[in-house]
This record gives structure tokens, C-alpha cells and sequence, in this order.
């Protein structure tokens, strides 16, 4: 492997307990009961913008213009005050002896507020890409895809680290070496089973395993 491609959220910055947790309440309070565990279920890994096509559709009507904008104020506040890096990131980040980089889903600027928190953004910048800057979004393969292209790699010789189905499906479809991250604050039973069933090539729990 020449390139390692981290996701961000649940693999380097334990933020998906406080995203998902945002976007549920922010749903119940418009008439979608959903709960917490349910958004991490079905939406960790995927982009807002695809998550609420697929609400609004299920719903029948159209979330407020504002939403995206006031969940996205209240994650950032809590990133501010709450958020944690993932145990043994930085040791990884630093240590690593292949090229890496980060390939996320979220929006530019929550990405690299999460990475500024937790101390990692210096570890990996430039190389910080987000699912804006492409047409679609995981569980597309279309981020990793332009990551291997903008560091000059080709996709055969990549490993990519992922969390969630979508992005370990992503990673497949784009040719891609692909370790399941099972170690996060919000992982639930039997996650790295489904990820496994995803086409993770292996699982671990501790990030320090990729040394």
C-alpha cells in the first residue's frame, strides 16, 4: 500500500454519537421520530444532503430551509466543547510510514473544525478532502476515487480505513483495500459483522493495529 485514506467521523474524531444525536432531536422537533441510534443505524457515514432527500421523501413534505444550517450550528458547538479524537489517532497519524490522507462526508468546514479540536488537522493537511467536492456522495465511491487521484495514486494501492457500511461499500466499489474501524463511541453489536458483510477485508477495535 502506498496511500492510506482515513474517514474522519467514528475512525479519527469520536463525533458520530454527537452528530447523529443533533440530527435526531432536530427531526423529532419537525414530526420525524427517529431516535438516536436509529440515525447511527441508517445514515452514519452517509452525506446530510442524501440523508434528508431520503427523510424528506419518506415524510412526504420538505425539511425547513434552515435545517441543515441549525443542526450543523449546534454540532459545531458541541464539537467545541465536547469532541475527542479517537484513541491512539495521533499516534497513528504520526507513526504511519505511507502516504495518507482524509476522505469524509462532511461539509468542509465542520471537517476541518473536527480535526482543529482534536488536535490532528496539522497531521494531515493539505491532504483533507471532503464528499463536497464531488457529484456524489458514499456509499459512491466518487471521494476515495478523487483522494487517490489528487495524492497521484492509483485506487489498487490504497488502503482505505472506514467505520460505516456506506463508506466501506464506497471503498469496494472503488477498488480499494478497506480495514473496518469498530472502535468508536457509538458502534453498536454486531457492527463489525456488518461490515464485514460490507466487503471489509478486516475489523479491528483498536486504531493503533493498523501500526
Amino acid at each position: 500500500m502506498k496511500l492510506t485514506i482515513f474517514d474522519c467521523d467514528g475512525v479519527l474524531i469520536d463525533s458520530e454519537l454527537i452528530s447523529c444525536s443533533a440530527d435526531a432531536e432536530a427531526l423529532c422537533a419537525v414530526g420525524y421520530d427517529i431516535t438516536t441510534q436509529q440515525v447511527i443505524e441508517r445514515f452514519a457515514g452517509v452525506p446530510h444532503k442524501a440523508m434528508y432527500k431520503i427523510i424528506e421523501e419518506e415524510m412526504g413534505a420538505a425539511l425547513p430551509d434552515d435545517f441543515e444550517a441549525q443542526v450543523t450550528d449546534v454540532i459545531m458547538t458541541k464539537y467545541r466543547n465536547e469532541l475527542r479524537a479517537i484513541e491512539g489517532a495521533k499516534e497513528v497519524l504520526s507513526r504511519l510510514d505511507t502516504a495518507k490522507c482524509v476522505a469524509s462526508s462532511s461539509k468542509p468546514a465542520k471537517l476541518a473544525l473536527g480535526l482543529v479540536e482534536t488536535g490532528l488537522f496539522e497531521l494531515l493537511y493539505p491532504h483533507i478532502f471532503s464528499a463536497a467536492l464531488v457529484s456524489r456522495g458514499k456509499p459512491h465511491p466518487d471521494i476515495f476515487l478523487y483522494a487517490a487521484g489528487q495524492m497521484g495514486v492509483d485506487a489498487s494501492e490504497c488502503l482505505v480505513v472506514e467505520d460505516s457500511v456506506a463508506g466501506v461499500t464506497a471503498a469496494r466499489a472503488a477498488g480499494m483495500t478497506t480495514i473496518g474501524f469498530a472502535g468508536a463511541s457509538h458502534i453498536l453489536p454486531g457492527h463489525a459483522d456488518r461490515l464485514r458483510a460490507a466487503g471489509a477485508d478486516k475489523v479491528i477495535n483498536d486504531l493503533r493495529d493498523l501500526l
